[in-house]
């Protein structure tokens, strides 16, 4: 096998949600170098989704988006590549939740990535998942996904990133797992938080500053009825329906669990509590200051996307888009210190850190 100097890398995305992952890629740059990420396909299967992220990352070729079904899709005409990002789908290996991992349904679907990481043999992948894939299945799935990876020809380099350190305003913890082709001569180091510290992570300077356009898309207000709005007045920020002293007739019925996230207001002080897709049954992400929840640019600037990142589709799918993606600033930080690494240029870097943490 060829190991040519290559320095603009073709990218291919399995589960490519609405773009935060590709977006991070692309824009992807260190100084003096030429170094660089490039778009060259995608899969998912939501329409919408497929939509978003074509009208963000390559408007000019709609037809590198391939929407459908991952378990039916033929990898062959998909075309070469060398790097291959996959956010497998994280419903069964989050701690919120039954965490059935491998017993669920979507569960055994990274084998797919693995499956083209075998076909292409790229020169190194992004893989992402959720904290919580480290005590699915008692820690077996962990431990066979890393046996996977390895088997396919990579070293692998799996870290918790906790991407409140790296940038971004939202307290969003994520295992990543970088590999590198075993046969290529690059040793990949996780990249140290320590050149983040001193930017502004809380929600409210995310929201605030600068000041969301009046005309920006995806900034519909949520109807609330009377009643939520009168209980959210009584909510302080960082409270929820269960913390704070809300009189007898506002207070939620509920019997068994109490949700910490249920009707939950944002702390301006701190990084916002994790952005998902959820929104009914008071799940949705609640203003500190106004008695309502956040609108879907609001959620999109704490998951760092610009606000002339356009989602498509109804306010709940645009919802769910933005719940599943990727922080781009946070994956930004991985992909550059990637370019780093095959660049040989030296950066800041850490022990990795693999908690139980989601």
């Amino acid at each position: 096998m060829k190991s040519k100097k290559v320095k603009e890398f073709r990218l291919g995305e399995l589960f490519c949600g609405p773009g935060g992952l590709a977006y991070a890629a692309v824009n992807s740059q260190i100084a003096d170098s030429e170094y660089k990420i490039i778009h060259k396909w995608a899969n998912d299967y939501d329409l919408d989704t497929c939509k978003t992220y074509t009208r963000n990352i390559c408007p000019d070729d709609p037809e590198s988006v391939i929407c459908g079904d991952v378990r039916k899709l033929d990898i062959e005409p998909l075309g070469d590549i060398d790097a291959l990002a996959f956010g497998f789908p994280c419903n069964d290996f989050s701690v919120v939740g039954e965490q059935k991992g491998f017993n669920g349904t979507f569960g055994p679907l990274y084998s797919y990535g693995i499956k083209v990481l075998k076909r292409y043999k790229p020169l190194w992948f992004l893989a992402e998942n959720v904290g919580g894939l480290k005590s699915a299945n008692e820690g077996k799935a962990f431990e066979k996904i890393k046996e996977d990876m390895i088997e396919a020809g990579y070293r692998i380099y799996p870290n918790l990133y906790k991407f409140e350190q790296y940038g971004v305003p939202q307290a969003r913890h994520r295992m990543i797992i970088v590999g590198i082709r075993a046969d290529l001569p690059y040793e990949f180091k996780i990249p140290s938080p320590e050149p983040y510290k001193n930017i502004d992570v809380t929600c409210k300077t995310a929201l605030e500053v600068p000041p969301i356009p009046k005309d920006v898309a995806n900034n519909e207000l949520t109807k609330q009825s009377h009643q939520v709005v009168e209980r959210l007045k009584y909510i302080k920020p960082g409270q929820n329906a269960f913390t704070a002293d809300i009189p007898e007739e506002l207070q939620l019925k509920v019997k068994g669990a109490k949700i910490s996230q249920i009707y939950k207001r944002l702390d301006p002080t701190k990084p916002a509590y994790t952005v998902t897709g959820s929104g009914g049954g008071g799940t949705h992400i609640y203003h500190y200051d106004e008695p309502r929840a956040l609108t879907n640019r609001e959620r999109a600037r704490l998951q760092t996307f610009p606000d002339d990142y356009v989602f498509e589709g109804s306010k709940e799918s645009v919802r769910k888009q933005i719940g599943m993606a990727v922080p781009q600033n946070g994956a930004r930080v991985i992909f550059e210190a990637i370019l780093k690494t095959f660049a040989g240029i030296p950066y800041e870097s850490i022990d990795a850190y693999t908690g139980n943490d989601d």
